[in-house]
């Protein structure tokens, strides 16, 4: 293959590879890292492409193979059950802006979900590529298979095995979310920005399920209950000790709704970055809220001050 045409076929496929080593791996940086990596391997073998596969699944190949690399060098974790996205320290989430690059039907909401991408972590790697590869890309077995270097038997029992594993660590109702974004839910979002921007516990508790959950990548801890969520929420928010003046931007992160925060401290003139909040809604309220740091906000071409 020459120069040209690595370069032009390699550049068709960076998007969906980026995609495809953030379901294997729940870290957008690290994702980026072997999408890099993947096609440094294959410009330096490109010599050695026969084509007896399509170009596409010998990309997919090396950039399965060294996402295994990375997952087999991460220390054993124990599996939580109850709150998939804990004890995941590389949890990140994904721009919407950037998964629009994708095709639709490679994103679809409930295969990028920050829940359905916490439970897949907690499958060995070798289940997860063949979960990822024949459910969510719908390889045929015999192209996983052929992909994995296993035979077809082999990859028909490591997708009965990831299902069955899946199934223990996906929320229970999560037939319940809401779908597309829709009316409902964007009235909902929009309460949580109002009640956040006023510091209204109050009305903060209203936008929030009775049993809602809040996690905190890298940390380890989770928290359930809309009570002690806010109880939590008020010190910095409300009452003498709060951090200052808060304002929030509406955002979309792995196809949900995510509010980015900022804060303005006494003396300060400047509303600055403070934390990335992606909700889950269920029905008419907010079901989960998991916090990321204020460095995802440059991805996500977020303003670096208001």
């Amino acid at each position: 293959m020459g120069e040209v045409d690595f370069e032009r076929e390699a550049e068709e496929h960076r998007h969906g590879l980026r995609v495809h080593c953030y379901r294997m791996l729940g870290s957008f940086d690290e994702a980026e890292d072997l999408v890099q990596e993947t096609l440094l391997r294959a410009w330096r073998s490109r010599g050695t492409f026969r084509g007896r596969s399509s170009f596409r699944a010998w990309l997919y190949r090396i950039a399965t193979n060294a996402c295994l690399d990375v997952i087999d060098r991460r220390p054993a974790r124990t599996p939580v059950a109850e709150m998939p996205s804990a004890e995941l320290p590389w949890l990140q989430p994904f721009p919407d802006s950037l998964l629009d690059q994708v095709e639709p039907e490679v994103v679809a909401r409930e295969t990028i979900e920050l829940a359905f991408l916490a439970a897949v972590q907690h499958l060995p790697g070798r289940q997860r590529a063949v979960l990822v590869l024949r459910d969510v890309l719908g390889w045929p077995a015999s192209e996983t298979a052929a992909l994995l270097d296993e035979t077809v038997p082999a990859v028909n029992s490591a997708l009965h095995r990831a299902r069955t594993t899946l199934r223990r660590h996906l929320p229970r109702r999560r037939a319940e979310w809401s779908g597309e974004p829709n009316p409902r839910e964007r009235a909902v979002v929009r309460e949580f920005v109002e009640a956040t921007e006023s510091c209204d516990m109050a009305r903060l508790a209203a936008a929030l399920r009775e049993d809602a959950t809040w996690t905190m990548p890298p940390l380890p801890e989770w928290y359930r209950g809309r009570d002690l969520l806010v109880g939590m929420w008020a010190p910095v928010m409300a009452g003498p000790d709060a951090v200052g003046e808060w304002r929030a931007l509406e955002t979309r992160a792995n196809r949900q709704p995510a509010v980015a925060n900022y804060v303005r401290k006494p003396g300060h003139e400047r509303f600055e970055p403070m934390s990335l909040d992606v909700l889950r809604v269920e029905g008419d309220a907010i079901s989960e809220v998991i916090t990321f740091g204020s460095d995802r906000f440059a991805l996500f071409d977020l303003p670096a001050a208001l």
